[in-house]
């Protein structure tokens, strides 16, 4: 058998007491803490997701959403404070991280919020240490703390510049601080003498401006942490006061003095267009920006007047604990201090001088705790009554709220009946029981029971029970007699239950005592009483064999003829609430906690249950429906819960009932007849509209009919009168096609003859040049010929200059033969020389051995004489030797270990060896090639001087190419500008042109709202006209009667009675003229919203022109970036060229030292 589950479904609440408890997830989504959980709720889809909160938690303090609305933090209290940052993108709410202090001591965090950029996260702490904690989040790394207050002066707000990731901003009672993070740590950048104020709020408005609310209900500007101005909230302009000093007097005494009429300045909160404020209680006002970088209150919005209320405190006075705004700025949403969500639409808003207010978001919520909680067979309904004097009947299945009424005294319980009908509820006076009307609670019957905790109806609806203290009462529903009363419970009755057939109620109280009743006799059937045990509730099993029973023992009890069968032990944590299901399968109970549990029937020997996060106080009533489809549960906190009964596998449980909901209501006599009269003049009115609208409708088809012929006559005139315009250009055409034509003959004249003028000027010109180029001819030869002449004895010294250098050079030569000769027999005689000493030596060494021989051998007789001594010494010394041995052993180990090290690095030199070795093969390598490119770079030398020479004579030409382009650049530039002009006034055209049609369709809207009026007024024209008639044909007929009085008088009255009575005419013309205003409200209000857009695309095409510019700029710099850098290239190529030139030079002289050291190497390795 597979254990049920119960899945959290849908929660109808809100958790008040937590900062910042209403934060937008997207346009639709809104996030707000509600139970022990933050619930995600689609307005569109009216759906909930819950995000569960954590087990050890002791509270929720504070909510924060990321910019990007991907991440929710979540600070809760506890042994440790914690901040959990979630994934509100993921499906489940994926928890991301956990951040804690670190090693601080800290009891709670009071508020948060999340970086621009979504990467910082900084949390403040409560007293007494009132530390700003700065995390890098994502990697649960604290990188700064700062203490903000003290003890006395408590922290409200947090909050990051969202222009600066670096800039916070934190406001409390005489505080008002900016930090900037920077060398890691927070330092203060601001120091206002603002000791004195009581800040509730703040927000940014710009990258230095913040806009702070009192509890005197004054706005503050701030710039750059200073005191600037005050916006005044008693009239729409602002004030702006130059002397900050008279200022600062003025609020200082103003807030000093702490007036409990003056309206709080609870939540503020910047958009696009200025920024949202509350204003007192049920209060927001909208202001907007000025020209003079001030601001204007725009728009105010109320919360409106509860009609179901009858409290002294309406819901008009509820305190605004946060505002927030959707991500497009369209929807404007706020929580009270009374656990209420309001929503205002800002973009349908209509500018009228009426008042504007907020709707209810989801649905209205219980501000107090819920006592009491009942459902009914025949309808999907759930009635809940609370300590805020109100009885709310819910909807399990459509998820809304079907009625609701608040009274003058608390309800402490109520039942609903099985047929969803009636409903009692129980008051400190009395116990009442009452109807379920379409739209209202009315009582219609009172019994004298006070302060009724418990009530209950029986299955089949025609009795109900009532506690009274340690009494029980049961009626009858049909006659309201007081059938039974049922005595035995020494303490206050604290749970009731039906059995399923009525025959037996079960009741519990605080004395210990669970008793089991016969309801047809009053007599008690079976007993058990624990007096140690505080039971809370009872509950009969679904078979109604055994008893289930909670209390203040923690444990489960199931009782059975006047004995316990079987305990369920807690861990450490009290049941307040049992419920079973009707199938039997699971019984849930719910805790002092606020979790329920869901154990399996029969239940085990063992602590095996499942525990569900549901609310944050102790659970007061649980309740299944008949189907077995929902789990209700209600709590202290307010809320009402209502999670789906699954399996594991996810599939509903089956119930073997059939149960069939019904859609009847109770309706008075009185309510009827006025609806059915409403109907009948609603209908009436229809019908004569109908009439009215025909009519109208027929005049105005007459009268298009005549519009249309107008028209048509005026076309078919201006037709005639183009056609004889098109005739008159066509003549004038021909004639300017004649004129162009005999223009065009005499320009074609014109210019043969110049061309034949210009033939015979160019043909002189050519013979000239002709006569020219031969006499150049001429010179050119003879210069040549010079100049052969002058090679020829250029030649001919140079021959003679050549043998005189080798003749030279010769002489030369054998001078250094000579030279080298008498060097070689120098090295001869002196290898001789060596040879001669290396003798000698040898000679000396071999009689210094035989010397050191000699004397070894006598050294050796004397040892052997003291090694006969040492003999008897040896036995004394074998002690020590053994001793000595393993001194040794270990020594041979420390030498083995050295040796490897040596082998080790014997290997190193070795493979270092070989390394300098190929290192000296790469140099002479390298000296080779440096070799090679000296002789590439003297030949490139010799090139560079040839191109260098080239470039001179380009230059030359290039700057002639350029002096002839000159002109022609010019040129080029005026058609440029000429062009850029055009499309310039191209675009202002195509503007013209869009804004034109814009205003014709504005005119043709206007034009046909106009002739709907006209047609409208000539309708009623006519229907004037045709009651003239009627009435004047009826005159006639009453002037035949003008001999007969009563026949007349009759008639007159008649007449009367059918023409007099034109109240029904005035009404409509009444009508017709609300109609038309609203129409005339609607068309301004779209003309301003068109006049918005324009401006909106005129800005945005401005912002995309800038952004334009601005890039073209940046490129531009960046090419300019991009040359420079080119040219530092092309040196730096140059520099290197050098450098390696350079190293060659120098290498050259030290070819030689090598071959030089190596010899001297060679000699001594032999």
């Amino acid at each position: 058998m597979a254990t049920v589950v119960a899945q959290s479904h849908f929660i109808f609440g809100l958790r008040a007491g937590v900062r910042n408890n209403l934060c937008f997830f997207d346009e639709q989504t809104v996030v707000f803490p509600s139970g022990n959980s933050c619930v995600c709720y689609n307005t569109i889809q009216r759906c909930q997701r819950f995000i569960t909160g954590s087990e050890k938690s002791q509270g929720m303090k504070a909510l924060a959403i990321s910019a990007n609305r991907r991440y929710l933090a979540v600070s809760e209290c506890g042994e440790k404070a914690t901040i959990t940052v979630f994934d509100l993108q993921h499906e489940q709410g994926r928890k991301r991280k956990v951040l804690t202090a670190g090693d601080m001591p800290v009891e709670e965090f009071v508020c948060m919020a999340f970086s621009p950029d979504s990467k910082y996260l900084i949390g403040q702490t409560g007293g007494p240490e009132w530390m700003l904690i700065f995390w890098l989040w994502e990697k649960q790394k604290i990188l700064a703390t700062v203490k903000t207050s003290n003890s006395n002066n408590p922290v409200n707000q947090v909050s990051f510049n969202p222009y600066n990731n670096m800039q916070l901003c934190v406001s409390g009672t005489g505080v008002l601080r900016l930090f900037r993070y920077s060398e890691g740590a927070l330092k203060q950048s601001s120091f206002p003498k603002v000791e004195s104020i009581n800040f509730l709020c703040h927000t940014w408005m710009t990258e230095e401006r913040v806009i702070a609310g009192t509890n005197t209900g004054r706005l503050l500007v701030f710039e750059s942490g200073d005191l600037r101005r005050e916006i005044n909230m008693a009239s729409k302009a602002v004030q702006e006061q130059s002397d900050r000093q008279f200022e600062m007097k003025k609020i200082k005494d103003a807030d000093t003095d702490d007036n409990p009429n003056m309206p709080r300045i609870t939540a503020i909160l910047s958009y696009s267009k200025g920024f949202a404020c509350s204003l007192g209680s049920g209060t927001v006002c909208l202001f907007e920006k000025n020209e003079e970088d001030g601001y204007r209150r725009s728009r105010e919005i109320q919360i409106p007047p509860d009609p179901h209320s009858n409290e002294v405190t309406p819901a008009e006075c509820q305190e605004i604990d946060t505002i927030c705004i959707s991500p497009a700025e369209e929807t404007l949403a706020i929580s009270t201090d009374r656990g209420q969500l309001y929503s205002f639409n800002l973009s349908s808003v209509e500018i009228s001088k009426e008042e504007q207010h907020f709707e209810f978001l989801l649905q209205s919520f219980h501000s107090k705790s819920i006592t009491g909680l009942s459902v009914c067979i025949r309808k999907p309904l759930v009635a809940t009554s609370s300590l805020d004097h109100s009885v709310r009947i819910w909807n399990y299945e459509t998820k809304l709220l079907e009625l609701y009424k608040e009274f003058q005294e608390e309800a402490y319980s109520v039942a609903l009946h099985p047929t969803g009908l009636f409903i009692l509820v129980g008051f400190s006076d009395k116990l009442r029981l009452m109807n379920l009307l379409i739209d209202d609670i009315r009582t219609f019957k009172e019994f004298t029971v006070r302060g009724c905790r418990e009530c209950a109806f029986s299955h089949g609806g025609h009795m109900f029970a009532a506690v009274n203290g340690n009494v029980i009462h049961i009626y009858s529903v049909t006659s309201f007699e007081n059938i039974l009363n049922l005595k035995g419970h020494n303490g206050k009755v604290q749970g009731i239950e039906w059995s399923l057939d009525d025959s037996h109620l079960v009741s519990c109280g605080m004395d210990g005592a669970v008793y089991e009743w016969n309801t047809q006799t009053g007599k008690r059937e079976s007993e058990t009483v624990l007096k140690s045990c505080s039971y809370t509730d009872v509950s009969f099993s679904s078979d109604c064999k055994t008893i289930l029973a909670v209390g203040t023992d923690l444990t489960l009890k199931e009782i059975q003829d006047c004995q316990v069968l079987r305990e369920v032990p807690a861990d450490e944590v009290a049941h307040t609430a049992v419920a079973v299901s009707h199938s039997g399968r699971v019984i849930f109970t719910g805790t002092s906690k606020g979790t329920i549990r869901a154990i399996k029937y029969p239940l085990p020997v063992q602590k095996e249950w499942i525990i569900y996060q549901a609310h944050c106080g102790p659970i007061t009533k649980m309740a299944v429906t008949f189907d077995d489809q929902f789990l209700l549960t209600v709590s202290e906190d307010g809320s009402l819960l209502m999670s789906k009964v699954i399996d594991k596998e996810g599939r509903g449980l089956k119930s073997s009932r059939q149960i069939i909901h019904t859609e009847e209501i109770l309706v008075t006599k009185s309510d009827l007849e006025e609806k059915n009269q409403n109907m009948l003049e609603l209908k009436m009115r229809l019908e004569e509209m109908q009439m009215e609208n025909e009519y109208q409708l027929r005049l105005k088809e007459l009268n298009y009919n005549e519009k249309i012929k107008e028209l048509s006559d005026k076309f078919t005139q201006q037709i005639d009168s183009l056609q004889s315009v098109k005739q008159a250009m066509k003549i004038e055409m021909e004639k300017q096609e004649r004129e162009h034509q005999e223009s065009s003959s005499e320009v074609t004249m014109k210019h043969s003859k110049e061309l034949k003028d210009l033939e015979l000027s160019y043909g002189q010109k050519l013979i000239v040049e002709h006569e020219r180029y031969q006499d150049l001819k001429l010179k050119y030869q003879r210069m040549q010929e010079d100049y052969e002449k002058q090679l020829k004895d250029t030649e001919k010294s140079n021959v003679e200059s050549l043998e005189e250098l080798t003749q030279l050079h010769e002489a030369k030569l054998q001078e250094k033969t000579q030279l080298l000769a008498q060097c070689q027999e120098d090295t001869q005689q002196q290898i001789c020389e060596f040879k001669e000493i290396i003798k000698q030596v040898e000679e000396d060494e071999e009689r210094k051995i035989h010397d050191i021989q000699i004397k070894y051998e006598k050294k050796l007789h004397t040892e052997k004489e003291t090694n006969t001594n040492l003999k008897g010494e040896t036995g004394l010394m074998t002690q020590k030797f053994y001793n000595l041995q393993r001194q040794i052993d270990d020594r041979c180990t420390d030498i083995k270990q050295l040796k490897q090290e040596r082998q080790r690095l014997l290997g190193l030199i070795r493979s270092l060896e070989s390394d300098i070795e190929d290192l000296k093969r790469q140099i002479s390598g390298h000296e080779k090639t440096n070799q090679d490119k000296d002789k590439t770079i003297s030949s490139l030398k010799k090139k560079n001087q040839e191109l260098e020479k080239l470039r001179f004579v380009l230059d030359f030409q290039l700057n002639e190419l350029k002096k002839q382009t000159e002109p022609q650049q010019d040129d080029i530039n005026e058609k440029k500008e000429r062009i850029h002009q055009l499309e310039e006034e191209l675009v202002q055209l195509d503007k013209n042109n869009t804004q034109l049609k814009l205003v014709v369709s504005d005119l043709r809207l206007k034009l046909k709202t106009r002739d709907k009026e006209m047609h409208k007024e000539m309708q009623k024209v006519k229907d004037l006209e045709t009651h003239l008639q009627r009435l004047k044909s009826d005159l006639h007929s009453c002037v035949g009667f003008i001999q007969e009085p009563k026949k007349l008088k009759e008639s007159v009255q008649m007449l009367y009675a059918r023409y007099v009575s034109q109240g029904d005419v005035v009404e409509k013309s009444s009508v017709d003229e609300d109609i038309q205003r609203e129409f005339c409200r609607q068309r301004d209000y779209l003309e301003k919203t068109v006049t918005s857009l324009k401006t909106r695309l005129a800005k945005s095409a401005a912002e995309h022109e800038k952004f334009y510019d601005k890039i073209m700029k940046e490129n531009v710099s960046l090419i300019t970036e991009i040359n420079e850098l080119r040219k530092e290239l092309r040196l730096v190529r140059t520099q290197v060229k050098d450098y390696k030139a350079q190293l060659a030079k120098f290498k050259k002289p030290n070819k030689s030292r090598p071959d030089s050291e190596q010899e001297p190497l060679q000699g001594a390795q032999t």
